[in-house]
């Protein structure tokens, strides 16, 4: 499978929003830069093998290697010393990241119960868009029976755009389902 969006967008999307946005060069029209995916486990302070699970599904999920996420400070009340694992992430780019998209879009998020749109205000104010996912079975990678725990993840869609209007206007070419 060829990165369809990436031919989509050099093909279509690049031309429509740097019409649609006025913009006085080409290279100012917005693009996707990155998406990082990053699962938090906070039981892992108490349980090692919690953490093998998370790498395994979000391996899964993104196709590559992920990064294990130690603490830096300890914190007692949370039974948390310095250099544990409390979590994993992976930053996807070019190919893998138009793939984790189209299948994002196509296949996940309408497989989430109750889904009714993403809101747009969840925005960070330079064009970066990030999503909360409340069960990772929601990807086809995942096999229900495999899993150990349903644990959610963040998925951060990093974009090259000056502000939320621009990021906005690029990811809804991308046909994410935001709310009206």
């Amino acid at each position: 499978m060829s990165a369809r969006l990436k031919e989509l967008y050099d093909n279509n999307i690049k031309k429509e929003l740097y019409e649609e946005l006025a913009c006085k060069n080409v290279n100012e029209v917005p693009k996707l830069e990155k998406i990082v995916l990053n699962m938090g486990v906070g039981e892992s302070a108490s349980d090692k093998k919690k953490i093998e699970g998370a790498v395994k599904d979000l391996t899964q999920i993104s196709g590559q290697k992920v990064l294990v996420t130690k603490a830096k400070k300890s914190v007692a009340t949370f039974k948390l010393r310095e250099g544990m694992s409390i979590g994993c992430k992976v930053t996807l780019r070019k190919e893998k990241m138009y793939e984790f998209l189209d299948r994002l879009v196509n296949i996940s998020l309408p497989r989430v119960r109750d889904f009714r749109g993403l809101s747009p205000k969840s925005f960070d104010g330079r064009g970066n868009f990030a999503l909360g996912i409340k069960e990772q079975i929601v990807f086809p990678e995942i096999n229900y029976d495999d899993v150990d725990v349903v644990r959610g993840l963040d998925v951060i869609i990093c974009t090259s755009a000056k502000n939320n209007d621009h990021g906005l206007a690029l990811l809804k070419k991308f046909d994410l389902p935001f709310r009206k």
